[in-house]
């Protein structure tokens, strides 16, 4: 099973940045091949980011439902991503 993540971020958000490195070390030592992310611009996607449910960044969603409205330990994320992988 692959996940496609997105990260919500918005220009400035010193914690976005922070967030996408973990998500990307998180990916390489899960397998880059089985987790797809992409950063989305709340700004550039606004309509999108309030579909899903996003008011605050960065937000992370995974395969199109938020699941962290704000940023979680790596940890908790790395368990997150674990288990949905495992089905």
């Amino acid at each position: 099973m692959n996940l496609n993540v997105e990260i919500f971020s918005s220009p400035g958000c010193s914690k976005c940045g922070h967030a996408k490195d973990v998500l990307r070390k998180l990916a390489d030592e899960i397998g880059g091949n089985k987790i797809q992310w992409r950063e989305v611009n709340i700004l550039d996607d606004l309509d999108y980011s309030v579909s899903l449910g996003v008011m605050t960044t960065p937000s992370i969603a995974i395969n199109g439902e938020l699941i962290f409205s704000s940023l979680p330990s790596a940890k908790k994320l790395r368990t997150e991503l674990e288990s949905r992988l495992k089905g």
